[in-house]
């Protein structure tokens, strides 16, 4: 049995492998608290399961679904944008459904990038963009995001080239949990004009921010929509990470790209899902007012007890993760391990997510108040003196 050429390269995803070796630690007995993967654990709110519950007794949702997404779908994606961003957006040509928005990021590569393309990705950054384009058989080049510049990239240094097909961003960020103003996008909008590549925006995390910090659009920018995709997810803001409905909105001629790829290759999204998403997208705005609080909270022991430790960490802005550099010293997976194996608390090591993530850790919020309470504790166990 031989493999094809295009995974033997690849690495193991990396949250396939971290889950790995967690479970090989609970095997031995160990009492793990994982703050590695960043799966809410929150319940979805009740009138979107009362939503799903009712799309699952209706017959008209158990036939095939709409390849694009169902019209009512995509009117409630664009309607939630003109409340939130106040972009207008056509429900018809410029908002496709995707099964969570990690598919559209794994399927666009394949309509955009063809061999010995490249892709501009964040680094660090989500390792997905890399990982999609080289299934299509381009090559991902690091975009660096460093320290220095807060975790934004410096598109006038960018390694672009001929080959240069498409640009990432993703803010709020996974993992350095960045935030990006509106100026950052009407660079990375001018930047895709002048060099006529695709500029594709993960928006995951839009809607989990602190401080009075509130996340932009990058179809906010004039004339954006000629240039940009903008990929949405249910998953972080309503906690549904196992549902699988997400969006991506924005150029046309992009969207009507991706859905070749997409109508031969699956079949849509579950309608009962769809309208599970549109309850969400249409419902009290409370649900994500209390999601925030939780993640605050959560955010501000994990900064105050590392602090208290010789850390000097700012509070993030936005996302549900801290990026935490290593003690001096160690590496991403050094660290890691020890944090896993003298604490018995389990982090994401930076270097999974690119060359530049080396140093780094990252804390995921994602787990109950007294079982991260409980984490610092032992953390701050091992780090005193």
């Amino acid at each position: 049995m031989r493999r094809a050429e295009r995974i033997q390269a690849l690495p193991p995803y990396l949250f396939a492998a971290l889950d790995a070796k967690l479970s090989a630690k609970r095997a031995q007995g160990v009492d793990v608290i994982s703050l590695g993967v960043g799966d809410p654990d929150l319940p979805t709110p009740d009138h979107i399961v009362e939503a799903m519950r009712e799309g699952v007794r209706d017959p008209a949702t158990h036939r095939y679904p709409s390849y694009y997404g169902s019209p009512e779908f995509r009117i409630a994606v664009a309607a939630w944008y003109v409340r939130r961003f106040g972009v207008e957006l056509d429900p018809g040509s410029e908002v496709m459904a995707l099964i969570g928005s990690k598919e559209g990021i794994g399927h666009i590569a394949l309509a955009f990038v063809d061999p010995g393309d490249e892709a501009l990705v964040p680094d660090p950054g989500y390792p997905v963009y890399g990982v999609s384009t080289r299934l299509a058989g381009g090559t991902p080049v690091s975009l660096p995001m460093p320290a220095e510049r807060g975790f934004l990239p410096d598109l006038d240094a960018a390694p672009v080239s001929y080959r240069t097909k498409v640009l990432w961003l993703n803010f709020p960020t996974n993992p350095t949990a960045a935030v990006a103003d509106l100026e950052t996008f009407e660079a990375a909008v001018a930047f895709a004009r002048r060099h006529d590549v695709l500029l594709l925006h993960d928006a995951a995390y839009s809607e989990i921010t602190f401080d009075g910090y509130v996340a932009p659009s990058v179809l906010q920018v004039p004339g954006a929509k000629d240039v940009a995709l903008e990929f949405g997810s249910t998953s972080k803001f309503f906690n549904m990470t196992g549902w699988r409905i997400g969006w991506v909105v924005g150029s046309s001629e992009a969207i009507e790209a991706l859905a070749v790829v997409k109508t031969n290759l699956d079949s849509g999204q579950f309608t009962a899902i769809q309208r599970a998403a549109i309850a969400a997208l249409e419902g009290p705005a409370e649900h994500l007012d209390e999601l925030r609080a939780v993640y605050q909270r959560r955010r501000d022991l994990v900064i105050s007890t590392l602090n208290d430790l010789g850390w000097s960490l700012r509070a993030p802005l936005g996302s549900c993760y801290v990026w935490v550099p290593v003690p001096e010293g160690d590496t991403s997976v050094a660290f890691a391990d020890r944090l896993l194996d003298e604490a018995g608390v389990f982090v994401a090591p930076g270097s999974g997510y690119g060359t530049h993530g080396e140093g780094y850790v990252r804390f995921s919020l994602t787990v109950p108040d007294d079982r991260l309470a409980e984490a610092m504790h032992r953390i701050a166990t091992i780090m005193t003196p």
